[in-house]
């Protein structure tokens, strides 16, 4: 975790928690405005389905190599230079997932500095999509309801308070 003086920003102190699931526990990302490191923009999907009668979104675990390797995630990647964020969400996703989005819209955006980035994950949801996906990069990917997560580790981001992600995916229906 970045250190982050209480004195400079009191709301961007950095926070240990427990993985719900596994008591384990995280380093928590904040948000730190006077972090001078170039903010990497990303887009992430909230791929979602209904199977049964019951809603459920893709996450996919990070590979080997990458920071947070196992961890889970919702997918998506960095945006390039002259893309907008659904042009990438489309792209990472036919890259990563093979599959094909037709449409999404950004649903929210949240900034988070972890120790190796400054980051904004642009988080976008679809419905509308098209394939099976199957991990192109070798990773591997899992539906869950929103209601009954059961992965574990989570990314960290994704437990910062706050992060209204998973509460707001709890209390909505496609």
């Amino acid at each position: 975790m970045r250190a982050i003086s209480r004195d400079v920003l009191p709301a961007a102190t950095a926070l240990a928690g427990a993985n719900s699931s596994t008591g384990m526990s995280v380093d928590i990302p904040r948000f730190d405005a006077n972090d001078k490191r170039r903010l990497t923009r990303v887009a992430v999907a909230i791929i979602e389905r209904v199977v049964d009668g019951r809603h459920q979104v893709l996450f996919a675990q990070r590979p080997p190599g990458k920071a947070y390797a196992g961890y889970w995630e919702f997918p998506g990647g960095k945006i390039e230079a002259g893309e907008t964020v659904i042009d990438a969400l489309i792209r990472e996703l036919n890259e990563e997932l093979g599959i094909q989005v037709r449409t999404a819209a950004l649903w929210r955006s949240e900034r988070f500095s972890y120790e190796h980035a400054h980051v904004e994950l642009n988080f976008c949801r679809s419905a509308d999509w098209s394939g099976e996906p199957h991990g192109r990069e070798g990773q591997a990917f899992a539906w869950q309801s929103p209601n009954a997560i059961t992965l574990s580790p989570l990314l960290p981001a994704l437990h910062a308070p706050e992060s209204n992600v998973l509460a707001g995916l709890r209390g909505l229906e496609m």
